[in-house]
């Protein structure tokens, strides 16, 4: 049984082999000399200012969350358009009742405040 998973470990073992001589190579045949600009924090021009790992607000990661679902209410017309002639009157009612629910859900969320940006 363990012969079955040679190929897949010769596999892993060159693509490790090469991994490292790439490094390797890299690092030899790179110049290692940095200097000053190239060890300062930013390379664009001027010092940072603030810290790094402030704080978002949660009305963004609401904003976001709420694009990815009204994006895949999208994805999912398409299969939908593409099958409508297959499915029959089902498959348009139940996806009524799919954009419906969804839409209920978009109006909730504009009457809650969550697409207003401040």
């Amino acid at each position: 049984m363990l012969r079955e998973y040679l190929p897949i470990l010769l596999f892993i073992a060159i693509a490790f082999g090469i991994a490292i001589v790439m490094v390797a190579a890299s690092y030899l045949a790179g110049r290692q000399r940095p200097d000053s600009e190239k060890l300062s924090a930013y390379e664009c021009g001027f010092e940072p200012f603030g810290d790094a790992r402030g704080r978002f607000d949660v009305r963004f990661y609401l904003v976001a969350i709420l694009f990815i679902i009204f994006d895949l209410e999208v994805a999912f017309l398409f299969p939908w358009a593409v099958a409508l002639g297959s499915i029959g009157m089902f498959g348009f009612w139940s996806m009524i009742v799919f954009l419906g629910v969804l839409t209920i859900g978009f109006v909730y969320e504009w009457k809650k405040g969550a697409l207003e940006w401040d």
